[in-house]
């Protein structure tokens, strides 16, 4: 956590709540470098840390309501701690009240002050990101030490009941588990990981479209349908256990033949990607990122024309020793673009205010 953040949550608790906070925690947003829309698959997928995320300063209370202050809002928001409700619509409430709602043993009162860096909407995972710090404040205000897997869930099962998005846990076990700087090699079917440093001379950046992109208006959960649905229609439980060859053979309805052609290969990617790293090739892990955006476009439909042309621009830029594709769900959000190192700071001009720098 940056000390800047760090700071902000303290002075936003201070002018909140007339008092200095308990503590002060962080949560990084995400940005996934390869294997998208595998995680609810139980697929493969190598997600990295960003440096930005959700800063929360917290204190216990003597009243019997949990207070919450969001300063990127100018909203407040006040429930029970034990028996939190849904709110009328999903935003950042939903979030800290699902949170709390997954606590073993009750929470007792807190006062929150909340407040980020990371760009909504933008597809670098920050409802995962609030919901990480919002665990980890509730668990310090408890006195109680949560793993990291556990906190996980406790987000997804948050985003499942509160948020309406059936996602997986690629994101919150990224954000919980991660560590800056290094990518997170993570088995969706066990939970499993490892962590992967990636060459020194290599750089990574995430770049907004400008497309700001929506989860629950169905697109998102209609994706994973169509993915159980072909699984079923393969006698599977999830299209991690299937084989491209199955898939050609198989007499699948569209669009969910061409749902599980991308999944399947998306995880073969990751393992490829994997290789790619071990044996520093650039040009092949550039190209595995082309080829993963082009199935996100084609196979899954989750892109959008200005992203499209956001891809190819950088592309153009970086040249073949690197590779550019859409990141996180989709329907808009960043790119996320691998390049030599020496090439960063050029890409970082010509998009100022737009990227953000992972390494």
């Amino acid at each position: 956590m940056s000390g800047k953040l760090a700071e902000k949550a303290k002075e936003v608790f201070r002018e909140s709540f007339s008092r200095g906070p308990d503590g002060v925690v962080f949560a990084p947003g995400r940005v996934n470098l390869i294997g998208e829309h595998v995680d609810y698959n139980d697929g493969l997928v190598l997600p990295i840390p960003v440096s930005a995320g959700t800063a929360i300063a917290w204190a216990r209370s003597d009243g019997d309501r949990t207070e919450a202050f969001a300063a990127d809002f100018g909203e407040t928001d006040t429930f029970s701690p034990n028996k939190p409700e849904k709110p009328h619509k999903v935003d950042w409430r939903s979030y800290i009240r699902g949170m709390a709602a997954q606590m073993d043993g009750g929470l007792p009162a807190i006062q929150l002050a909340i407040t980020g860096d990371l760009p909504k909407g933008s597809g670098l995972s920050s409802s995962a990101s609030l919901c990480i710090a919002a665990g980890r404040a509730y668990a310090d205000a408890v006195g109680n030490s949560v793993d990291a897997t556990t906190l996980a869930r406790r987000a997804q099962q948050t985003e499942h009941d509160y948020a309406g998005v059936a996602c997986g846990i690629m994101d919150q076990m990224a954000v919980a588990a991660g560590k800056p700087g290094q990518a997170m090699l993570l088995d969706c079917r066990d939970l499993s990981y490892s962590h992967v440093a990636l060459p020194e001379s290599w750089g990574v950046l995430v770049i907004e479209s400008g497309v700001t992109r929506g989860l629950v208006e169905g697109e998102y959960n209609a994706r994973r349908q169509q993915c159980e649905a072909a699984a079923s229609a393969l006698g599977m439980t999830s299209l991690r256990d299937a084989r491209m060859e199955m898939l050609e053979d198989a007499n699948l309805a569209q669009p969910e033949k061409n749902r599980a052609l991308h999944v399947v290969g998306e995880i073969a990617r990751v393992r490829q990607a994997r290789s790619a790293i071990a044996d520093a090739n650039l040009p092949e892990f550039g190209r595995i990122l082309r080829e993963g955006h082009a199935s996100l476009r084609d196979l899954f439909e989750v892109s959008h024309p200005e992203v499209d042309l956001l891809v190819e621009r950088v592309q153009e830029t970086i040249g073949d020793t690197g590779g550019v594709r859409i990141t996180g769900a989709g329907f808009g959000g960043s790119v996320v673009a691998v390049m030599p190192r020496d090439k960063v700071n050029r890409v970082m001009q010509d998009y100022a205010g737009r990227a953000l720098r992972v390494i």
